[in-house]
C-alpha cells in the first residue's frame, strides 16, 4: 500500500497512466484514484487488469476508466487524450508515463531491425508522444506534473544483451531533462523514476531462481523492489510537495548502482 502521506493534494485532478494494467502502472493508477484523482488506465491489450483497477477504484469512492490505446501510434495517442476529456474534461493535470516492454536478450549483433524498432516505439516514442499530447493542454492550463517510467539501465546500458531496451531508457531520460527545461517557464514540472529490477508480472519467466538470487546479491537491500514503493515514489514527484522539484531522474533501485 502507498504511504497515505504521499496522497495529499491530488484531490479533483486529472490523471493519466500509460500502462496502467499491471505491475507499476496498476498499482500507481489505484493510488492516484485513492488520493482523489480522476484516472483514466491506459492499456493496449490487458483489458481485465484495467477494468480490474477501475473497478477497485470506483469501490474506494474514485473516478476512473480504462482507455485502450496502443501508445506507441500518434493516432491512438490522440483518440486517448480525447476519451480521457470526454469522461473528465478537457485537462489533464499529472501524466505517468510507465507502458513499456523487457525484451529476451539477445546481442547487438543478432538484434533484428524489428527488435530494435520494437524497443523504440514501445520504450522511448510512446513517451515523446504522450508527453507531447499532455504537454499541448498543459501549457494552456500553467500547469501539470510528468514522471516518465525509466530503469536503472538507462544509466548503466544494462548488464549484455538488452541494449536496445537500455538506449531506449537513456532516451526517455534525455527527453525527462530536455523537457524540464522547455516546459518549466509554463509551470509544468517533468521527472523521471529509474526503477531497478522489480517484481512485476513483466519480469515473470524473464527472473528465474537462479538470476532473482544474483540481482538480490547485487542489490544492497538484499530483495527486488515491490511496485507498491515504485507508485510510492512517483507519487512523491507527482505531489505539490515536489514543487521545487524538475528535471530530476529518481534511481528507486535499493542501492542497485552504488555496487
Amino acid at each position: 500500500m502507498v504511504d497515505s502521506s504521499l496522497t495529499d493534494g491530488f484531490a479533483d485532478r486529472i490523471a493519466l497512466v500509460t500502462g496502467a494494467s499491471s505491475g507499476i502502472g496498476y498499482e500507481t493508477a489505484l493510488a492516484l484514484g485513492k488520493a482523489g484523482a480522476r484516472v483514466g488506465l491506459n492499456y493496449r491489450s490487458n483489458r481485465t487488469g484495467a477494468e480490474k483497477g477501475v473497478e477497485q477504484i470506483r469501490n474506494a469512492g474514485g473516478e476512473a476508466i480504462a482507455i485502450q490505446a496502443d501508445v506507441s501510434q500518434s493516432e491512438e495517442v490522440d483518440r486517448m487524450f480525447q476519451q480521457l476529456a470526454g469522461a473528465f474534461g478537457d485537462r489533464i493535470e499529472l501524466l505517468v508515463n510507465n507502458a513499456g516492454q523487457w525484451m529476451d536478450r539477445c546481442p547487438l549483433v543478432d538484434c533484428t531491425d524489428a527488435q530494435i524498432d520494437q524497443m523504440w516505439q514501445v520504450n522511448a516514442r510512446s513517451v515523446l508522444l504522450c508527453c507531447r499530447a499532455a504537454a499541448r493542454k498543459m501549457i494552456a492550463q500553467r500547469e501539470g506534473s510528468i514522471v516518465n517510467v525509466s530503469s536503472v539501465v538507462g544509466h548503466s546500458g544494462g548488464g549484455g544483451g538488452t541494449l536496445p531496451y537500455a538506449a531506449a531508457k537513456a532516451a526517455v531520460n534525455t527527453l525527462t531533462r530536455g523537457l524540464a527545461r522547455e516546459l518549466g517557464p509554463h509551470g509544468i514540472r517533468v521527472n523521471g523514476i529509474a526503477p531497478g529490477v522489480v517484481d512485476t508480472p513483466m519480469m515473470t519467466g524473464r527472473v528465474g531462481p537462479e538470476l532473482r538470487a544474483k540481482v538480490e546479491a547485487m542489490t544492497p537491500l538484499g530483495r527486488l523492489g515491490e511496485p507498491q514503493e515504485i507508485a510510492s515514489a512517483i507519487l512523491s514527484l507527482l505531489s505539490p510537495a515536489s514543487s521545487f522539484i524538475s528535471g530530476t531522474i529518481l534511481d528507486v533501485d535499493g542501492g542497485y548502482l552504488t555496487r
